[in-house]
C-alpha cells in the first residue's frame, strides 16, 4: 500500500492519536521516518490497556505496523515495551519472525518512559531536538491502539466508533473496557461495578497528566483511563489548588534544592528547561533573564516535579503551564536552540513506577483491570466534534438523520482533520458546531 492509499485510509476512518492530544494519525506518515515507533510504554501510573491490546491482537497490530513501515519506507520498526509486561513480550516474539525490520526495545519501568521524546531516546539512541518533532530525527512514533484502529479499517472497514477505558481505583470491579464514543463517564464506571465511595471524584486520563471531570463527561477518542478517586485524596488535592496560592506558597517556602531540575526527564536529554531557576525567577518578580521563562515552553508538562521530586510538595508544573499559556497567547514561539550532552546522571535519576506510586498513594489501587470488548449498550451519545489537534470536523447530519453505527456524521474539514463517525444506530437529536447527539433507536 502507498502513502497516499494509506494516508486517505486513515483520515477517512478517522484515526488519530488514541492519548494525549489526538494528532491526526495521517499527518504523521512522512517518508522522511526512517524509523517506526510503536509505544506500549504504558506511560501513566495503573493504565494496563496498551499491553493487554497488544497481548490479545499482537499479530494484527504488528501487521498494520509492517503496512506503516512499508508505506514510508521505514529501515526499521521498533516497537517499544516494558520489561515488566512479561505476556505482551511474549505474544510480540512468537509472531517477530514474520515480519523482517522490525525489533522489540524492552524499557526500564520508569516514568515517564512513553513520552515521545524519552521513548525515541531510550529505544534508538536518538535525542529530539528541544522543541522539535521527532520526524527531525528519521523518526515517527504510534500508539498501539491506533495502530490497532488502523488495523480494523483496512481489513474490517470499520472507523473508529469505540475506546478502550481503564476503569479503576474506587470501584467494585477494575476493568478496561470497549465504550462506544460519546458516552458517559458515568456509565463507563458502572460497567465496573460502581463506586464504592460516596462524592467520588472522576479522574479522567492518567493520574499524573489527567483532570478532572464529571459523571457527564463525555468518552472522546483520547479517552484512556477514569480513576475514581475520594475528594481528598492527593491527586484530586493538588489538581484543585489555586495557582496564585501556588505561586505564594513557593515564594515562601522554595529552598532552590534543584530536585525539580535534576529528576527532570527533558532536562536529563539536554533540553534547556530548568524549573528551579523558573521558581525562583517567578516569585522573585526577576526578569532580568527572559529566557528563564521562554524555556517553561520546552516543559513536557509530565509532572513529575511536583507530584514526585518536589520534597516541599509546590507545583513547578502547574505554574510553569500559566507561563506557556500566556506565552503562547502573546504569539512567542519556543527558540532554535541545540540540546546539550545527555546527562551521565540520566540513568540514576530515572523515577521508578513502584516508587512513584507510592508517592501518589495510588499503590493500593494496582489491582488487575481485565479486558473486557463486550458490547455496551448505551441510549444516547453526544459526540464532540473537537477530539483531535487541528480544525474540528464539519458536521453533515441534521436533527431528525436515522445513522447506523459507522455512518460518517462530520467530514475532515479543510487543513488538519479527520471524519467522525456515529457510534450506535440511532436518530440524531441535537447538531451543533460543538456535537452531535445520536439516540438509540428503542
Amino acid at each position: 500500500m502507498n502513502l497516499k492509499e494509506l494516508s486517505g485510509i486513515l483520515q477517512q476512518n478517522g484515526v488519530v492519536g488514541a492519548g494525549g492530544a489526538g494528532f491526526p494519525t495521517y499527518a504523521k506518515l512522512n517518508e522522511n521516518a526512517k524509523t517506526i515507533l510503536l509505544n506500549c510504554a504504558e506511560c501513566e501510573p495503573l493504565l494496563r490497556l496498551h499491553r493487554q491490546l497488544l497481548e490479545k491482537y499482537a499479530y494484527e497490530i504488528m501487521s498494520a505496523f509492517a503496512v506503516v513501515g512499508e508505506a514510508v519506507g521505514a529501515d526499521e520498526m521498533v516497537i517499544g515495551i516494558k520489561k515488566a509486561y512479561k505476556k505482551t513480550i511474549e505474544a510480540l516474539r512468537a509472531n517477530i519472525g514474520m515480519f523482517a525490520k522490525m525489533r522489540i526495545a524492552l524499557l526500564d519501568e520508569v516514568y515517564p518512559a512513553g513520552d515521545e521524546v524519552v521513548l525515541i531516546y531510550e529505544a534508538t539512541g536518538k535525542v529530539v531536538r528541544p522543541g522539535g518533532l521527532p520526524i527531525e530525527s528519521g523518526v515517527a512514533v504510534f500508539n498501539v491502539e491506533t495502530i490497532y484502529n488502523l488495523y480494523c479499517a483496512m481489513n474490517q472497514q470499520k472507523p473508529v466508533v469505540d475506546k478502550l477505558v481503564s476503569v479503576v481505583a474506587e470501584v467494585s470491579r477494575p476493568v478496561t473496557v470497549r465504550v462506544p464514543i460519546g458516552c458517559t463517564i458515568e456509565e463507563c464506571v458502572q460497567l465496573a461495578g460502581g463506586s464504592t465511595i460516596k462524592d467520588p471524584v472522576y479522574f479522567i486520563g492518567g493520574p499524573m497528566m489527567g483532570f478532572i471531570g464529571s459523571g457527564q463527561s463525555v468518552v472522546t477518542k483520547t479517552t484512556n483511563a477514569v480513576l475514581v478517586l475520594p475528594k481528598d485524596h492527593l491527586l484530586v488535592q493538588k489538581k484543585q489548588q489555586n495557582a496564585k496560592v501556588n505561586l505564594a506558597r513557593a515564594a515562601a517556602s522554595c529552598c532552590q534544592c534543584q530536585m525539580c531540575t535534576d529528576l527532570c526527564p527533558r532536562h536529563a536529554l539536554g533540553h534547556p528547561i530548568e524549573p528551579h531557576l523558573f521558581m525562583r525567577a517567578a516569585t522573585c518578580k526577576d526578569i532580568q533573564d527572559p529566557s528563564i521563562f521562554v524555556n517553561t515552553l520546552f516543559c513536557s508538562s509530565c509532572g513529575l516535579c511536583e507530584m514526585y521530586s518536589c520534597m516541599q510538595g509546590l507545583s513547578p508544573r502547574t505554574l510553569m503551564a500559566e507561563y506557556k499559556n500566556g506565552l503562547r497567547a502573546a504569539g512567542v514561539r519556543a527558540p532554535q536552540v541545540t540540546a546539550a550532552p545527555v546527562a551521565e546522571s540520566r540513568e540514576m535519576r530515572k523515577a521508578p513506577m513502584k516508587r512513584l506510586m507510592a508517592r501518589l498513594d495510588l499503590t493500593r489501587y494496582d489491582a488487575d483491570a481485565p479486558l473486557d470488548e463486550s458490547p455496551v449498550p448505551v441510549n444516547r451519545v453526544k459526540i464532540m466534534l473537537r477530539q483531535h489537534i487541528g480544525a474540528p470536523a464539519a458536521a453533515i447530519v441534521k436533527v431528525g438523520d436515522q445513522v447506523t453505527k459507522g455512518t460518517v456524521i462530520a467530514e475532515a474539514a479543510k487543513g488538519l482533520s479527520v471524519a467522525i463517525h456515529a457510534s450506535i444506530d440511532g436518530i440524531v437529536r441535537e447538531v451543533n458546531d460543538q456535537f452531535v447527539m445520536i439516540d438509540a433507536v428503542k
